[in-house]
C-alpha cells in the first residue's frame, strides 16, 4: 500500500463526513487515517521481508525467491561442505579461519567429527549464528554428525551396532535407538546425520558387515523405516547410505564393484532404499563409492535420477560419500580431471560434494558456457528444500528440540535393552546354559575380548572406561559368590601363543570356562590400530584371527565345560567350534552395556531372543552363504562329503551354512500350530492375512520371532527358494499361547523383467512359517489367479475309484541324470497302498503290481516321480536331484 492510497482513503472519508459537525467528523477522519496508516506500515514491513524468510509462504515459492537472490558462488557454496580441518584447531574454533573460509557465503554443510560432545554444543551454535548473522543471505547451515549407533562424539551414549540391532528382529527398538540418539544430537547442536546405513550385505569378508542390519532386503527395509521414523519424529534429518549396490563387493574388498543383474539390483540391493523413500518423507541419501554395471554409483544417472527420483519420487538431495567425486578421476578413471568429475557427478544427480573440492570448478565452466547453470540450480533447490522442510529457517538454533542432558539414563537403558534382545544363542547342548549361580564355585573368563570393550566402527571410544567389559559384567553380577579367574590367552592380531598356558591353567583350576573371542573395530577419526573389522578392514579368510583358534582348542582339551561367546562385528567360520564346543553365543558389538548384558544372559536373568541376520559359512570358500539363494545355487547332487567318505557337490564338505539366517535358540521352547490364511485364491490387489498360534512350552518366559517366508512354486524366471516377507516378535509366559497375525500384500510377490518392469504371475505360492529360514514348521499353499495347486486327495481318490487289474512283473533301473545307478529308491504302489521294495546297489528293482497301478519313486535328495504302469513291463527312470 502506497502513501497515495492512504491519502485517497483520507479524502474519501472527509467528504463522507461533511454533513456532520466538525468535531464529530474529525473523530471519524482521525480513526480512518490511522487505520490506513497501519495498513501501510504493515504492508511495507512485509514487503521488506524476503519471501524466502516468510514461514507462511509455500516452500516451493520460497525456494524460487531465494534462488533468484543467490550469486553463482553462493549456489556452489550451498552444495559444498565445510570440514573440521577447515575451521578448527583441535577442539577450538578458529574464528578468523571461519571468517576467511566462509567469505560471506552461506554454505550448505559443516561437520566437526573430532570434537567432543561438549565442544560440539559450544562451537556449532556459534557457527550457525555466524551463518545467520554474518553472511549476505543468512541461510542456515546443516550441521552434520555421524550416528550409526549413537552420536560419534565423546560423551554420547554408545548403542549396539547395526548388526546387533538387526538381530533383535524388533523394529520398535530401531525407532527407540534413533529417538534416544536424537537427544544427544540435539544437545550437541546437530540436525543432520549420516545414518542409517541400510546396505544389504552378501559377502561377509567385507569389513562393513557390522554396519548393516542383514543379508535380507525385507528385514533391512523394515528396520530402516523404523529408524528413519524415529529420527524424523525427533527433529533429526536422517540420510540413507550407501545408495546403489554396495554390500557385495568383488572379493569382499571395500570400494570394489558389485556385479549383479537388473533383478538382483532392484530386488536385493535397492529394495530397502525403495521402502524408506516410499514410506517416509526422508530428504537425504548418500551415494556409494563403488560401481555397478561399469558405472560409478556416484555418476550413475540411472540410479540417482531415473530410479530414485523419477520412479520413486524422491524430492531431497543426494550427498557424496566423502571423496567419492574425486574418485571418478583417481580411482574409477571415468574422468580425466577434477572438473570433468564434477560435471559427471552433478549431471547424474549427485547434489552435494563432501571431502573433495571439484564443484567450485563449475563456476568458470558456467561462465564459459561449458556447463548448464540450470543443473546447479536444481541441486541447490534440493538442498534448500531439505532445509525448509527441516524447519531450519524458522528454528536454526534447534530451540524446539534443545535438551540439557547428554548420555541420559533413559538412553543407557535403551542401549541395554537392545543388547539384551540382540544376542543370539547359537548352540546349547544338554542345556549347559543358563548357568546356576548357586551351584558354581569357580569360573575362568578368558579370551582377547573378555576384558576389552568392543563397540564397533563409527563410534568415539575404544576405552574400557566408557563401557562395561564381559569380565566386569560377570563380576558385577556374581560379586564374591563365585571365584572369577581371568587370563587373556591370546591377541586378536598376532599369532603369538605365549599367553595360552596361563589361560589353560586358569581353566584347569575352574569348574568351567567362558571364552570371549571375535573381532575389533576402529573408532571414527581417532584410533585405527589393530582392527580386523569395520570400514577398510576386510578379511580374505573367515577363520578367527590370531591365536584364537589355538586358544579355544587348548581350553577344550582340558575336558571341562566350555562356553564360547563370539564378540564380533561379523560371523566367522567356526566349524570346529560348532562340532566341539557345547554352548556358543554370538554377541555382536552390543554397546556400552554389553558386559552387564552378557552376564545376565549367561546366568539366565535374561532369556536370549536374538536371531541371526547373517548366515554363518563353514569357510570363506563356502561363500556366498545367504539363505535366499536360487534353487540351483547350493549344489545339485546333495551328497555332502568328507575325507572319510568323499561326496559330490563339494567333495569334502557341504555347501550348507553352519547356522542359517533366522536361527536363534532360547532357554525355553516354542510350538507353532494352526497356520491359516483368509483365502485360498487371491487377486493381484489382495492382501494375504496369515495367522498362526505360538505356545511357550517351557518353564521360562521368553521372546520368539515368528518368520514368514514365501516361495514361488513355479515361475517363468528362476526365483529364490524362499524370501522373508513378514515377521513378528512376541513375548510369551510359560504355557501362554498367542495368535500371531501378519499381512503380505500380493503386490509383494512381483517378478521383474529385464527392463525393471514388475508383474504378478498367476500360480502357486508356498507360505512357510518357522523360527529360522532352515527350520520351517508349517506350510500352506495359496494361489494367485486361477487355482493351480493339485488336490492333495488325488491319489486317494484314484485308489478309491479304480479297481486293480491283473498283476504283471515290472523290472527296471533307477539312474541319475549322468546315468549313475541310484540305490535305496523306495517304490510305492498306490493301488496296493504299500511300499514294495527299494532299488539295490546297482539301481535295479523287480516288482509285481496291477497293470493299471500308479508307482511312486522317492529318495531323499531326489525329486519324487509318479509313473503310470499302463501295462509296461520295463520302467527305467532318471532320478533328478532336488532341494
Amino acid at each position: 500500500m502506497s502513501y497515495s492510497v492512504v491519502l485517497h482513503i483520507f479524502n474519501r472519508q472527509e467528504r463522507h463526513t461533511n454533513f456532520k459537525s466538525n468535531s464529530e467528523g474529525m473523530k471519524h477522519i482521525t480513526k480512518y487515517f490511522f487505520f490506513a496508516l497501519l495498513l501501510l506500515v504493515g504492508s511495507e514491513l512485509k514487503a521488506q521481508t524476503p519471501i524466502y524468510k516468510q514461514a507462511n509462504i509455500d516452500i516451493e515459492l520460497r525456494i524460487e525467491d531465494l534462488l533468484k537472490r543467490m550469486t553463482l558462488e553462493e549456489k556452489i557454496a550451498q552444495i559444498k561442505h565445510i570440514h573440521s580441518w577447515d575451521i578448527f584447531d583441535g577442539q577450538e574454533l578458529n574464528k578468523k579461519g571461519l571468517k576467511e573460509f566462509v567469505n560471506n557465503l552461506s554454505w550448505g554443510f559443516v561437520e566437526g567429527f573430532p570434537l567432543t560432545g561438549e565442544n560440539c554444543k559450544k562451537n556449532f551454535l556459534e557457527i550457525q549464528k555466524y551463518m545467520i548473522e554474518n553472511t549476505r543471505l543468512g541461510i542456515p547451515i546443516f550441521i552434520v554428525g555421524e550416528s550409526l549407533h549413537g552420536s560419534a562424539h565423546e560423551g554420547s551414549t554408545i548403542f549396539p551396532q547395526n548388526i546387533a540391532l538387526g538381530s533383535t528382529f524388533n523394529p520398535k527398538l530401531a525407532k527407540l535407538r534413533a529417538q534416544m540418539t536424537s537427544k544427544d544430537l540435539h544437545y550437541q547442536g546437530i540436525r543432520q546425520v549420516l545414518a542409517p546405513c541400510i546396505d544389504v550385505v552378501r559377502d561377509i569378508r567385507w569389513g562393513r558387515v557390522e554396519e548393516a542390519y542383514a543379508e535380507d532386503p525385507y528385514l533391512s527395509g523394515v528396520m530402516a523405516v523404523a529408524e528413519v521414523e524415529g529420527y524424523l519424529e525427533s527433529g533429526i534429518q536422517p540420510m540413507l547410505k550407501h545408495y546403489g549396490p554396495h554390500g557385495n563387493p568383488v572379493g569382499g574388498l571395500n570400494l570394489a564393484s558389485v556385479k549383479c543383474g537388473m533383478r538382483d539390483l532392484h530386488n536385493i540391493y535397492l529394495k530397502p532404499f525403495e521402502m524408506v523413500v516410499k514410506q517416509t518423507p526422508i530428504m537425504a541419501v548418500m551415494s556409494a563409492y563403488n560401481s555397478w554395471n561399469h558405472i560409478p554409483n556416484s555418476a550413475s544417472y540411472y540410479l540417482m535420477t531415473e530410479i530414485l527420483r523419477e520412479q520413486w519420487g524422491f524430492q531431497g538431495y543426494i550427498y557424496s560419500d566423502w571423496g567419492a567425486i574425486n574418485l571418478l578421476e583417481s580411482f574409477h578413471k571415468t574422468a580425466s580431471n577434477s572438473g570433468e568429475a564434477a560435471q559427471q557427478a552433478l549431471s547424474a544427480g549427485l547434489d552435494v560434494e563432501a571431502s573433495s573440492n571439484t564443484y567450485p570448478e563449475l563456476i568458470q565452466q558456467v561462465k564459459n558456457n561449458n556447463f548448464d547453470f540450470a543443473i546447479i540450480d536444481t541441486a541447490v533447490s534440493r538442498v534448500l528444500r531439505a532445509k525448509f522442510r527441516a524447519g531450519l529457517f524458522e528454528d536454526p538454533y534447534g530451540e524446539k528440540y534443545r535438551t540439557n542432558e547428554m548420555h541420559s539414563e533413559t538412553s543407557i537403558k535403551a542401549s541395554r535393552k537392545i543388547a539384551d534382545e540382540s544376542t543370539v544363542l547359537l548352540k546349547n547342548d544338554n542345556n549347559i546354559l543358563p548357568l546356576n549361580q548357586n551351584e558354581i564355585k569357580s569360573i575362568a573368563v578368558v579370551g582377547p575380548n573378555a576384558n576389552q570393550v568392543q563397540f564397533g566402527d563409527y563410534t568415539w571410544s575404544r576405552d574400557n572406561k566408557d563401557g562395561v567389559t564381559p569380565l566386569q559384567g560377570i563380576k558385577n553380577l556374581v560379586g564374591n559368590t563365585i571365584k572369577i579367574t581371568y587370563a587373556k590367552g591370546a591377541e586378536l592380531m598376532t599369532l603369538d601363543q605365549s599367553m595360552i598356558p596361563e589361560a589353560v591353567e586358569a581353566a584347569k583350576n575352574s569348574e568351567l570356562t567362558v571364552i570371549f573371542c571375535g573381532s575389533a573395530s576402529a573408532s571414527l577419526a581417532r584410533d585405527y590400530s589393530n582392527a580386523n573389522s569395520g570400514e577398510g578392514f576386510d578379511l580374505h579368510d573367515l577363520t578367527l584371527t590370531g591365536a584364537q583358534p589355538e586358544l579355544i582348542k587348548a581350553i577344550h582339551a582340558i575336558g571341562k565345560p566350555v562356553i564360547l561367546v563370539l564378540t564380533s562385528g561379523k560371523p566367522f567360520a567356526i566349524e570346529w567350534e560348532k562340532d566341539n564346543i557345547p554352548a556358543i553365543l554370538a554377541q555382536w558389538y552390543a554397546g556400552e552395556q554389553a558386559g552387564n548384558s552378557i552376564a545376565d544372559i549367561l546366568f539366565g536373568n535374561v532369556n536370549p531372543s536374538g536371531h541371526l541376520t547373517f548366515s554363518f559359512p563353514k569357510s570363506a570358500g563356502h561363500l556366498p552363504a545367504y539363505y535366499n539363494h536360487l534353487p540351483t545355487d547350493r549344489g545339485y547332487y546333495k551328497i555332502p562329503g568328507n575325507y572319510e567318505k568323499p561326496g559330490r557337490d563339494y567333495v569334502l564338505s557341504s555347501p550348507t551354512p553352519l547356522w542359517a539366517f533366522g536361527h536363534g535358540l532360547s532357554y525355553t521352547t516354542f510350538e507353532f500350530n494352526n497356520l491359516t490364511t483368509d483365502k485360498e485364491v487371491y487377486k493381484e490387489t489382495d492382501t494375504i492375512e496369515i495367522q498362526v498360534d505360538v505356545t511357550n512350552k517351557g518353564d521360562r518366559e521368553g521372546k520368539e520371532v515368528v518368520q514368514v517366508y514365501i516361495r514361488d512354486v513355479v515361475s517363468s524366471i528362476v526365483t529364490p527358494i524362499k524370501q522373508l516377507k513378514a515377521f513378528d516378535k512376541i513375548n510369551l509366559k510359560p504355557n501362554q499361547t498367542q495368535k500371531v497375525k501378519v499381512e503380505i500384500p500380493i503386490s509383494e510377490l512381483y517378478l521383474l523383467d529385464e527392463h525393471n518392469n514388475r508383474f504378478i504371475e498367476a500360480g502357486d505360492f508356498e507360505i512357510q512359517v518357522g523360527n529360522s529360514s532352515d527350520n520351517i514348521l508349517l506350510t500352506k499353499t495359496i494361489s494367485v489367479g486361477q487355482k493351480q495347486h493339485k488336490d492333495s486327495n488325488t491319489l486317494s481318490s484314484f485308489r478309491a475309484t479304480v479297481k486293480p487289474e491283473n498283476n504283471i512283473t515290472i523290472t527296471g533301473i533307477a539312474r541319475d541324470v549322468q546315468a549313475t545307478p541310484v540305490s535305496q529308491v523306495e517304490i510305492y504302489s498306490v493301488l496296493l497302498d504299500k511300499k514294495l521294495t527299494v532299488t539295490n546297489s546297482k539301481g535295479e528293482y523287480s516288482i509285481e503290481v496291477p497293470s493299471n497301478d500308479i508307482l511312486l519313486f522317492t529318495r531323499k535328495g531326489y525329486a519324487k516321480q509318479e509313473i503310470e504302469v499302463n501295462n509296461q513291463t520295463t520302467l527305467n527312470l532318471s532320478m533328478h536331484y532336488t532341494n
